[in-house]
């Protein structure tokens, strides 16, 4: 049992190795944020945080509307 733990260290120990050596390679430490996707910008695709951002944006080109009011008080 004591094999199976040393063996799974070992493992682990390799792949945090190659993953830090990525980070060296490149720099920087990869965007996990949908927006930090190439694919996703490609297709629109942006994060929750953006996309509610961009909803709550007030349109300067949109006509304000009208409210309607009840029949009883036009009759």
């Amino acid at each position: 049992m004591l094999e199976t733990i040393y063996l799974t260290a070992a493992i682990i120990a390799i792949c945090v190795f190659f993953l830090c050596i990525g980070i060296i390679i490149k720099g920087k430490f990869p965007s996990m944020h949908v927006s930090g996707n190439k694919e996703m910008q490609k297709r629109g695709i942006g994060c929750v945080q953006s996309q509610d951002r961009e909803a709550r944006k007030v349109n300067k080109h949109a006509i304000a509307e009208v409210e309607k009011r009840d029949q009883t008080e036009n009759n």
